[in-house]
């Protein structure tokens, strides 16, 4: 398949910038599968859409507020850090991308917030990656509170006010180079009144690396390889889809980080199994969903690997035309933008 079948034209200007004011008024195209049919709606019309029985999975990894500005001892000059994972929790040691990277070498050493974090590269590798061992007085979650921002977007060229605002108001395990977006439109009110109506809830997990942001090269996408990504899946949420998928109940995908996860584990297991482990499934066109009944997502990027999965699911001519109406009707795109439903 050629690159060029996942490329449309969006006018810079719906890149939405910043965060809806209230979460769940972001806007929301609704698209039946079975009908052919889509309509505009307000997200907290989803409600409407959700029924008792339903699992709705959701993933609860938090973002670490993960770029760090800093200043290299003996020359003053200025650098930045996204850091990616930990590689050495004992000695604090995590790979981390910099910036420029030619002047982070072996033994370069970089303050923090003043002093409140000091880090020491210990080893470099290619395309500006580094291990930087970290030194600090009290907690280092807490310090990265206090000085780090939200590693968002480049196409986002502003900082939020705030990091809570680049979470889902149901984050809580750490881990994440960047947030599962299409969470940002539930709030806790939202999620209450779904779970009085009977819909069920759950939780996992997938850390999601630097990778989601990485353009595909290739023009065949087929040569494309993913990122890969570390996620759990609980016996609790395993048992809870198992059960959802032989009574026939829908399962409901918060976003394409669920849809990963879910999918890769089924197509590893014939099951929902509860694993901590890694995937880098690539979902594309002439992908068989085996899991996944209705998917929450928002609007993504032309040629990515996230239009593509969507293409996956309910077929790539639609998929434009639904994007067509979204930029008609001025949509708000990408990772602050606005959602769609797809039952």
């Amino acid at each position: 398949m050629d690159i060029s079948l996942f490329d449309f034209h969006l006018p810079e200007e719906l890149i939405a910038q910043s965060p809806a004011l209230v979460r769940d008024q972001s806007r929301l195209l609704v698209v039946n599968r079975k009908d052919h049919t889509y309509e505009d709606k307000v997200f907290s019309d989803i409600y409407d859409y959700l029924k008792a029985g339903d699992v709705l999975v959701r993933n609860n990894t938090k973002v670490l507020p993960a770029r760090l500005y800093g200043i290299k001892e003996g020359t003053g000059a200025k650098c930045e850090i996204l850091l990616l994972h930990q590689v050495e929790s004992e000695n604090d040691v995590w790979e981390c991308l910099t910036k420029p990277a030619k002047s982070i070498k072996d033994g370069a050493v970089i303050n923090f917030g003043d002093g409140k974090l000091v880090g020491t590269c210990v080893k470099s590798m290619d395309e500006g990656i580094r291990h930087i061992r970290f030194t600090y007085e009290g907690i280092f979650l807490e310090v990265l509170e206090e000085i780090g921002e939200m590693p968002l977007p480049p196409y986002i060229k502003k900082q939020v006010v705030g990091n809570d605002r680049y979470q889902t108001v149901y984050a809580k395990e750490v881990g994440s180079s960047a947030a599962p977006t299409a969470g940002f439109h539930f709030t806790e009110d939202l999620l209450k009144r779904l779970q009085e109506k009977g819909v069920i809830i759950v939780d996992i997990t997938l850390h999601i690396g630097l990778g989601t942001f990485r353009p595909v090269k290739v023009t065949n996408v087929d040569e494309h390889v993913m990122h890969t990504e570390e996620y759990e899946i609980s016996q609790e949420a395993a048992d809870i889809i198992n059960s959802a998928r032989s009574e026939h109940r829908r399962v409901v995908a918060v976003g394409t980080t669920c849809v990963r996860t879910l999918e890769a584990n089924y197509a590893k297991y014939g099951i929902i199994k509860p694993t901590r482990e890694s995937t880098n499934i690539f979902i594309k066109p002439g992908f068989k969903y085996q899991v996944v009944d209705a998917l929450i997502t928002n609007f993504h990027l032309p040629k990515s690997t996230l239009i593509m999965l969507v293409c996956a699911y309910i077929g790539r001519e639609w998929t434009l035309e639904l994007y067509q109406h979204a930029i008609d009707e001025k949509y708000r795109f990408f990772s602050f933008g606005d959602a769609m439903f797809i039952y």
